[in-house]
Order: structure tokens, then sequence, then C-alpha cells
């Protein structure tokens, strides 16, 4: 009995001495301490209304509480200047938005140029070769590396980012100047290609192994020219996972040109270059201007970002960055001139998927909670709470009548189903808030945007978090 005690005792001890110790931790200076949570559960308010509203949250959750029925259901798409185009395209489950966006661009340009019925180019084609291509940027990159430690920042940033399907514009623009282009019935769609998520987990991981395969390789002192070897072996099997999940891209084909009316306007036989030539026709690595609006950063300055690009012999992404005022007088310029533009923003923020609708007045996230969310542009780009995450094409503004933007128009990349007939209509208001990038033709960019082109670009590291590849 007495060691039954003696042990109760102790451990009745050890209880209050560890118990102690806790109320010693919480009292340190900024610790939630007994008072200030005590003060927490005080602020909840205790009324029936907060009771059923507790309960229907937990059932449902948040978001329906957070509609606005006071905001406009709809929004008229009526806009005084619109370029027009046919067909919707869907990127399905993939990050693939940048190149949706990107051949939409060039293939309403061929549409109203060759006066052709509804045009699509091969989406499967281009990112065949933009997945080879960043492969062997990798690669590279871990060869460049090749004499620094393992954790220095360069090297993990390369492993932990071998590759994705996302993207931007110089994935376009170098990736068909390249390969070139094909019609989307040469080459279709794959289950892979639609849902790229086992496939681009099956490349990560060949490219990992390759990759630390060359770092040992190096150690042992193998040369540049051996390791350059090494490199294409474990490219050949980069190759052999492509082509087994999006098919071998072809190397010539026959096609017919219809017009609206299903009549023939030409049968030719082409390779994907000689297409790109008589179709696209133009080199558009040097024919844009990237512009961005980070207010986060000075303005009327350039900026490059390290490996930013879809390929090793390709440039890295250099963009200029500007007020929204100056971005918008370039983008009506080329609207009015009926050429579409790529775009990109943070195209979940506020908006009504279902309507189409991106406004600022969507949610009503004060009501629900008690307080506002109320960072400026530059705040959340600070904070990490908001970036460029999506691309689509920008088609459309409608002008108030002293020629101010009163809202916008995108073509998206979600099927003819989501929003206004697959496409996204956005207030002036939100455009401000959540628009980041958009690529010009340099003929509509300002003499003041072509003089900075000329000045030295600012670098910045890969992993700077403003610069994630567009890619739901």
């Amino acid at each position: 009995m007495k060691s039954v005690l003696t042990t109760s005792l102790a451990l009745i001890l050890s209880f209050g001495a560890s118990t102690a110790v806790l109320h010693a931790q919480s009292s340190k200076d900024g610790a939630i301490t007994p008072k200030l949570l005590e003060e927490l559960r005080q602020s909840e308010p205790k009324s029936s209304t907060e009771k059923a509203l507790h309960n229907a949250i937990a059932v449902q959750g948040m978001q329906d509480f957070f509609i606005n029925n006071q905001r406009p259901r709809s929004i008229e798409d009526k806009f005084s200047i619109e370029v027009q185009s046919s067909g919707i395209t869907d990127q399905k489950q993939s990050g693939r938005c940048w190149l949706f966006t990107g051949l939409n661009v060039l293939r309403a340009q061929l549409m109203t140029r060759e006066k052709s019925g509804t045009f699509f180019f091969s989406q499967n084609y281009s990112f065949f070769w933009d997945q080879l291509e960043k492969s062997n940027l990798f690669l590279e990159g871990i060869i460049e590396t090749r004499k620094l430690p393992i954790n220095d920042a360069k090297v993990e940033w390369l492993f932990k980012n071998p590759i994705n399907d996302g993207g931007q514009f110089t994935g376009i623009s170098d990736n068909l100047y390249k390969y070139g282009v094909v019609p989307a019935e040469i080459m279709p769609e794959t289950a892979s290609s639609s849902n790229t998520k086992l496939l681009g987990k099956m490349l990560a991981r060949t490219l990992r192994q390759t990759g630390i395969q060359l770092r040992k390789a190096s150690e042992k002192g193998e040369s540049l020219a051996q390791l350059r070897k090494r490199k294409e072996e474990g490219l050949k099997k980069v190759y052999r996972l492509l082509s087994l999940n999006l098919g071998v891209p072809p190397t010539s084909f026959t096609y017919t040109l219809k017009d609206k009316d299903g009549k023939v306007i030409s049968t030719e036989t082409y390779t994907p270059q000689s297409f790109y030539e008589r179709f696209v026709g133009a080199d558009l690595r040097g024919q844009f201007v990237m512009l961005m609006n980070d207010p986060s950063r000075p303005y009327y300055k350039v900026y490059e970002i390290e490996y930013d690009r879809h390929a090793y012999d390709g440039k890295n992404w250099t963009y200029v960055n500007l007020p929204m005022d100056e971005i918008k007088q370039m983008a009506i310029a080329s609207l009015k001139d009926n050429t579409m533009m790529y775009y990109s923003c943070d195209v979940g923020r506020e908006l009504d998927r279902s309507q189409g609708i991106a406004a600022l007045d969507n949610y009503d996230y004060a009501s629900l909670l008690g307080y506002p969310f109320d960072m400026d542009k530059a705040e959340r780009i600070q904070t990490f709470d908001s970036g460029s995450t999506h691309a689509m094409t920008l088609k459309a503004v409608d002008l108030d009548a002293s020629g101010k933007p009163v809202k916008w128009k995108v073509e998206n990349s979600w099927g003819e189903k989501t929003g206004v007939k697959g496409h996204i209509i956005m207030t002036d208001a939100w455009f401000d808030a959540y628009t980041f990038r958009l690529v010009v033709n340099k003929k509509y960019a300002t003499q003041k945007v072509l003089d900075l082109l000329k000045t030295k670009p600012v670098q910045l590291p890969a992993w700077d978090p403003m610069f994630a590849p567009d890619a739901p």
C-alpha cells in the first residue's frame, strides 16, 4: 500500500510540476495566456442568431454566406469594342492555361485573316515540346550548378521545381518558332494531356533521379561532355514518357482548311514548321512586350526572372512594370485594332464562376466575419496574399462616353459551359485590383515603354513568389 501511495503522490507532484511549467511558458510575453484566452472567448457573440449561424456554417460551410445578394445578378454582355472569335477551348484538369491563351490569340488572327470557319491549334502538340524543353532546361540547370552545395538556394529551387505544366508567354514565342504548330485534328488531346497530374509526377521523378546522377558523376570528375551524354540518356527517358502519354508528334501531314460554310479554302501537305510559316508567319520572340502591374516594386523599370523560360536556348521572361492606367491605354489600342492579347490575373478572387462575373462586390465578407479584407494591391503582393494565377485572352472593353473603361471581357479555357458562354466579364475596379500581366504587340506600346526596353533589366531570382507560372 505504501508503494502505491508513494507512486500516486509522485504522479500528482509530476502533474503539478508539468502544469506549473505550462503556466510558466504561457506567462511569457507574447504568448496566449489564460487571461487572453478568456478575453477571446468573451469576444464571441452569444445571441441566438449567432448560434443559428454556427449551426448553418457547420453544415454547409461559409461560401454561401459570403455572397452579396445586393450586388447586380448579371452584367450586360455588350461591349463598345470587341474582337470577334469563334469556339471555346477547355484545358480540363491541366495547368496549360498559358498555352491555350497564346494559341487562342493566334487562332483568332488566323480565322480573321483566312476567313475560315472555327479553327483550333493542337495544344497537345505544343505541350509535348514544352515538356521536353523544360526537362532539358532543368537538367542543364543541374549541370550549371553542379559545383554548388546540394542545399544552395538555387540548387534547392531546381530540385523542388524540376518541371510543371504552367507557364507564360515565352513558352508560346520560343516553342512555336522552333517546333511549329499543327491543327488540333492532327494531334488531338489524350487522357494525359487533359489530366496532367500523374504524367507531371513521373516526369519530375525521372528528372530528379537524372539530376542527382549528374551531380554524383560530376563529383567523380566527369567532364562537361560526359555529363551532357548522361543528360541525353535522361532525355530519352523523358521522350518515352511523353510519347506514351501524349502521342508521337507528326513530322508532316495533309490538312484541308475550310470557310465558315464548310467550303474548301485549301488542301496542302505541311510540316509543323511550314504550317507555322503559312498561318502564323511572324517571329513572335521579338514582336511582343510583357507588361506587369506590381505596385510593390518601382514602376518604369524592366525586370528579368532567372530560369523563367521554357527552353534552355530560350529567353528569360522580361517585363516592364507600369501603372494600370498606362497598361489599359495599350490594351485599348490593341482591341481597337482588332487584336486580342495574352492576359493573366488572380482569377479566383471575387469571381462568381457560375455567372462569369468578376467584381469587387460579389462577396460580403465583413457582414459575416465582422471585419473587412482591405489590404491594397501592394500589400496583398507583399504578404503573398495575391499574385497572377491564370492566363486568358483579353478580347473586349466597354468604354463610357468619356472613353474610360467600364468593364472588360476575356475568353477563358474552362469550356463553353462556364461563365458567360466560356467568357468572364470583369468590372474595371476588379481589373485594377487583380490584373497582373498583359502581353501586347510592340506596335501598340508607348514610346516610353520602347525606351525602357533598351535599359538593362533588374534580375530577380527564379523563386521570387510573384512570378509563379500561370497554371489553373
